[in-house]
């Protein structure tokens, strides 16, 4: 893993073990108000993201989200054996309630709960038909080993499609920091209606996050196959990625 000063003050690669314990406090801190302030800081395009990829999948596939957080996104995956995973009890209790009442009222069974980092997946190799990841990749402490984690337990032949922060270049990065050192920090103060709110952390994380061609060019050493990151319009303010497991 690359200091932060060596790529000009942020880490491409991961968080440091002490920064990550502490985003993780800040993310579990955000439960409350998750949905809200992220509905408010995108304008209500977090909706259409999360459509964007859900879509890629087909009825009956075997599903893993990494970084569920609280089932925002788990709870609308329709007609699919969806495991979710995330390294907070906290995130998982809400999630559970959450998603596990959403399929019991479309009639399905409840899924699948792990607790657990990305880097250390403690399930079978060769198991899904498809990873996703919803804005987690970003809080990866480390994230070649995460991606290496999610090639090994995807089938030959599956698919990883995540969607995160954007940053095509330092110049757009540059906006994303402004946007989230203000406004997303207005927005949080408003929703949660105090001065100490998680965003201020989560704000950093950006900070120190890479580009879309290094995580490209990540995934490719990894090992998978067609892989691609792109901004998403209207607003690119988040990036989507997708890469298969060669069969």
């Amino acid at each position: 893993m690359s200091s932060r000063a060596a790529t000009g003050g942020y880490d491409p690669s991961g968080i440091d073990l002490d920064a990550w314990t502490e985003l993780e406090e800040q993310l579990e801190a955000t439960i409350p108000d998750y949905d809200r302030v992220n509905r408010l800081m995108t304008f209500g395009q977090d909706k259409r993201w999360r459509r964007n990829v859900r879509n890629h999948a087909s009825q009956g596939m075997k599903i893993l989200e990494v970084g569920c957080g609280p089932g925002s996104f788990a709870e609308d995956l329709v007609g699919l054996d969806v495991t979710c995973l995330d390294p907070s009890e906290e995130m998982l209790k809400v999630a559970k309630k959450r998603v596990d009442a959403a399929r019991k009222g479309r009639g399905e069974s409840p899924a699948a709960y792990v607790q657990a980092i990305a880097e250390e997946i403690p399930l079978e190799d060769n198991s899904f038909d498809m990873v996703f990841c919803l804005f987690s990749f970003r809080d990866f402490q480390d994230k070649k080993k995460g991606l290496e984690e999610i090639y090994r337990v995807l089938k030959p032949g599956g698919q990883l499609v995540m969607c995160d922060a954007g940053k095509a270049n330092a110049l757009h990065g540059l906006a994303g920091r402004i946007w989230m050192s203000t406004m997303v920090q207005w927005m949080a103060r408003w929703v949660t209606k105090t001065k100490d709110h998680p965003w201020k952390g989560l704000a950093r994380s950006y900070t120190h996050y890479g580009t879309n061609k290094y995580y490209r060019n990540m995934m490719v050493e990894v090992g998978f196959e067609n892989v691609s990151g792109r901004l998403l319009y209207p607003l690119l303010m988040s990036s989507r990625f997708r890469g298969k497991k060669p069969m």
